[in-house]
C-alpha cells in the first residue's frame, strides 16, 4: 500500500492510501490545507485544532448541499426521462393510428375504384 506525505496547516502527516490514488489523497490534503488558511486569514490565531474543524465543517457543509442538488437534479432527470418515454409511447400510438387510418383510406378508395372501374364514364 503507498504512503505519501502530505502538508496540512504547516504540519507533516505520512498518510496510506491505495494503489494510484496518491495525487487524488494530496489534492484533497492541499484542499483542506487551502481552506484552513483562508480560515486563518478571516478569523486569524483561534487555534489550531478549532481552525481545523471549522474548515472541516464548511467542507461538510459544501458536501451535504451538493448531495442535496444531485439528489434534486437525479429527481428531475427521472421526470424528464418519464416525460420522454410518455412522448415516445403517445408518438408511436398516433403513428399506429395514423397508418391505420391510412389503411382503411386506402381500402375505401380501391373499394371506390372497383365500383367505377365496372362501368366506364361516358363522354
Amino acid at each position: 500500500m503507498p504512503q505519501i506525505n502530505v502538508t496540512i496547516d504547516g504540519r507533516l502527516y505520512r498518510m496510506a492510501c491505495g494503489e494510484g490514488e496518491e495525487a487524488h489523497l494530496t489534492g484533497l490534503a492541499e484542499t483542506l490545507d487551502g481552506r484552513i488558511a483562508e480560515m486563518r486569514k478571516s478569523f486569524g490565531e483561534i487555534g489550531d485544532m478549532r481552525l481545523q474543524v471549522m474548515a472541516a465543517l464548511t467542507i461538510a457543509d459544501e458536501l451535504v448541499e451538493l448531495r442535496g442538488r444531485l439528489a434534486a437534479l437525479e429527481t428531475d432527470v427521472a421526470a424528464l426521462r418519464a416525460a420522454a418515454e410518455a412522448t415516445e409511447k403517445a408518438r408511436t400510438e398516433e403513428a399506429a393510428r395514423a397508418a391505420d387510418g391510412i389503411g382503411r383510406a386506402a381500402e375505401r378508395v380501391g373499394r371506390l375504384a372497383e365500383a367505377l372501374g365496372g362501368s366506364p364514364p361516358r363522354g
